[in-house]
């Protein structure tokens, strides 16, 4: 019953999201069918937030090798090149490499965008904490993020989304509008990274999916909105 009324909720903020079980079965299946690839042979890694939530989203983990874990706070790839390379190396013999990408969010049963009730409490937390901060921060006017070692991750979670600061302070909703803008960065950031260690992958295929993890209650399914799926020939990069 829950899940239904989430299933209309998620959807009227996200049209095309799916469950995220299914959207496990869906990519596996299109991976086998549509691009021939061996799954028991699948490396995968993810470039998603550090956020405990996020480790049961999808089925993904119970299937393919891996994760080799790319991202950090926001789901940013704070591995990097040296990171990417590493993934490369990683790589079963005669294998392909998966890599699943993207911000989260929360929602609530009333709709509340950037929330969730997380395991074991009772009133809701931040769901993505990191874009939420940032979002409370950018409402400051003269506000900038510093870089420092001691909150290097969220610093640079900050300044990387300040380009977008009036977008999302200006959109209808400034909590989907943070986590939209983290996506394209994500989703830039992991291009980038591949072409420029397109040689050290000897494989013939890298599948990519990125998209928005959507954050349910605990103990129902959480959604993806699918934004990219793409098989490459790291090669022709």
């Amino acid at each position: 019953m829950l899940q239904r009324k989430f299933d209309k909720i998620v959807k009227a903020h996200f049209p095309n999201a799916m469950d995220a079980k299914d959207t496990s079965i869906h990519y596996l299946g299109k991976m086998q069918i549509d691009h021939k690839i061996n799954v028991s042979k699948v490396l995968m890694a993810t470039s998603v937030c550090s956020d405990d939530i996020n480790v049961p989203s999808t089925t993904f983990f119970n299937v393919l090798f891996g994760p080799f874990i790319m991202g950090g706070l926001g789901g940013l790839p704070f591995a990097g090149q040296t990171g990417m390379t590493a993934f490369a190396h990683h790589i079963p013999d005669e294998g392909s490499a998966f890599i699943f990408y993207g911000p989260h969010i929360g929602i609530t049963l009333e709709g509340d965008l950037g929330k969730m009730y997380r395991p074991r409490q009772e009133q809701t937390g931040n769901s993505c904490g990191a874009l939420m901060l940032a979002l409370s921060r950018f409402q400051d006017g003269g506000y900038k993020p510093v870089l420092n070692d001691d909150d290097y991750q969220q610093m640079k979670l900050e300044e990387s989304l300040l380009p977008y600061r009036e977008q999302i302070l200006e959109g209808d909703n400034s909590a989907k509008a943070i986590t939209e803008a983290t996506y394209e960065i994500i989703d830039q950031k992991i291009h980038d990274h591949l072409k420029s260690c397109k040689d050290e992958f000897h494989v013939e295929k890298v599948a990519l999916l990125g998209g928005i993890i959507i954050n349910t209650d605990y103990g129902l399914d959480d959604y993806f909105d699918a934004r990219n799926f793409e098989v490459i020939d790291v090669k022709s990069l």
